[in-house]
């Protein structure tokens, strides 16, 4: 077997179509072997690496360097080419299989952001295959490719979600089986989710009950007490209010920040979304109406002669039936649930987060980070689009 003669071609300049192609022709016509390229445009800059082997050509190694030095001044670009020692092997070296993972990082841009990951990367024992920035300006979105390497992929999650909370970013982590896989349902939690407000406690405050209810609403979110006691508790607080209460809240309830782009967005690229929520189908209901959404589910209060009964009809929404209903909406659109995406706030949402292909916990309570693969926080839930894979090529093909 002939040995191989390996080259490191790396190539820097400006953009502009026929490039990669004047610069690999001049490889094809020595008959040099490409055996590995990367390349990207930054900012209308081109940089191109390739592995290539001489060891093919029909001309001397020397002939082929000069004739890409004469192509870089040809071109106005610059054309650096290096011996690739380690690799000038007469056998493969043996290729490890990589546990790879995609770590989209977003918040507000600061100095040492890219330090302070890629730092704690190395300390962890794993490997960064690829940067790359999907966007700059309100907020900054970074996206990271990893091989685990001998770390579970779970105690890297958890290792990057303290990095990232001392550091006021949010992060959201995909294993390789999850990231390939396009997402095609949306499913989203209502109070302090989608809309920036519990809003039992808003029906609260013209009740007179509010601190009793805010008291059971904190440790039922908490996971202190079961959702259905809290829920049934809270419900039977609110005997004898006007419905005209819930309706005024219901028109002044407002969405959180971003979550009205957010909607938009995901209805042009295609998705399916889906409220499901341990709240009230009076709101859901209004909710789904005024935004298209496919599906909407939440629990039914008991209402007679304009006044609720302080009782529910029907299925109790906890955390389980959130499950149980996001697989049936799923099997209902032939999805598996790798192409499903839930994010959710509290505990009644765990086991929504944990089972959806991509579960995001926004402004989390503590009970729900061991369960979510992503964190987003404040203003960024329109940030999810970052994560998803047509919208990330929809904003760099902008850039």
């Amino acid at each position: 077997m002939m040995e191989k003669k390996l080259y490191i071609i790396s190539v820097l300049g400006r953009d502009r179509p026929g490039l990669i192609a004047s610069v690999t022709g001049v490889l094809a016509n020595a008959r040099a072997n490409i055996i590995d390229i990367d390349q990207v445009v930054l900012r209308g800059l081109l940089a191109m690496f390739m592995i290539v082997d001489y060891s093919t050509s029909k001309v001397k190694s020397e002939e082929v360097n000069s004739m890409l030095k004469d192509k870089a001044k040809e071109l106005g670009i610059t054309i650096d080419v290096e011996p690739y020692i380690e690799y000038m092997l007469t056998t493969e070296p043996e290729k490890k299989v990589k546990d790879l993972v995609l770590v989209t990082i977003l918040g507000k841009d600061k100095p040492g952001i890219v330090h302070s990951f890629s730092d704690l990367f190395y300390h962890l024992g794993t490997n960064i295959e690829r940067i790359r920035m999907i966007a700059r300006g309100e907020i900054i979105v970074t996206e990271y490719l990893v091989d685990t390497g001998d770390m579970g992929w779970s105690d890297l999650r958890g290792s990057l979600q303290k990095r990232a909370s001392k550091v006021g970013m949010n992060i959201v982590f995909q294993p390789r089986d999850v990231f390939k896989r396009a997402k095609k349902l949306v499913v989203f939690d209502m109070d302090s989710t989608l809309v920036d407000a519990e809003i039992i406690d808003e029906i609260a405050k013209s009740s007179g009950v509010e601190e009793r209810i805010r008291d059971v609403t904190r440790a039922a979110m908490n996971g202190e007490i079961e959702f259905e006691d809290a829920l049934r508790e809270r419900v039977k607080l609110l005997k004898g209010l006007d419905v005209k209460v819930l309706e005024d809240i219901a028109e002044n309830t407002k969405l959180t920040p971003g979550a009205e782009e957010l909607l938009a967005t995901l209805k042009e690229l295609g998705y399916k979304v889906a409220l499901i929520s341990g709240g009230f189908t009076f709101f859901t209901d209004r909710l789904k109406e005024k935004f298209n959404l496919n599906y909407a589910y939440a629990n039914d209060l008991d209402i007679k002669d304009g006044k609720l009964t302080g009782k529910l009809k029907g299925r109790i929404i906890d955390a389980e039936a959130k499950r149980d209903i996001m697989k049936e909406i799923a099997a209902k659109e032939g999805l598996e649930m790798d192409e499903v995406i839930a994010i959710g706030d509290g505990a009644n949402d765990r086991y929504l987060v944990e089972d959806a292909g991509l579960g995001i916990a926004f402004n989390p309570k503590k009970v729900l980070k061991k369960y979510a693969d992503g964190v987003l926080t404040d203003n960024n839930i329109k940030g999810l689009l970052y994560c998803l894979g047509d919208y990330r090529e929809k904003v760099l093909k902008k850039e």
